[in-house]
């Protein structure tokens, strides 16, 4: 038998053993069971996602990172320690009056 049909046989083994004691339970007890389980499916859906697209959104951060920072070397400003300012913030106000 190869790996393959060895872990489906394994995983139908083990369905089939949650069945049975699901079965063998109180109707209060099935309902906490089948919670826990619905909560442990949702979590491995969760993880499996995270793997699935970890390496697209890591690139994809880096990248509007480099970005940024692009951009803020490409206008025009003063830098005071580590706070830039652009000189549009110098414009002086519209209001006529003051």
């Amino acid at each position: 038998m190869t790996w393959f049909e060895t872990t489906w046989a394994a995983l139908t083994l083990l369905a089939c053993a949650v069945l049975l004691l699901r079965l063998s339970l109180g109707s209060r007890r099935r309902a906490r069971l089948d919670a826990w389980l619905a909560r442990m499916m949702s979590a491995c859906r969760q993880h499996g996602s995270r793997l699935w697209h970890w390496r697209r959104l890591r690139r994809r951060s880096a990248q509007e990172a480099a970005e940024a920072i692009r951009r803020a070397r490409a206008t025009d400003g003063t830098w005071e320690g580590n706070v830039y300012k652009p000189k549009s913030f110098h414009k002086p106000p519209d209001d006529t009056l003051h």
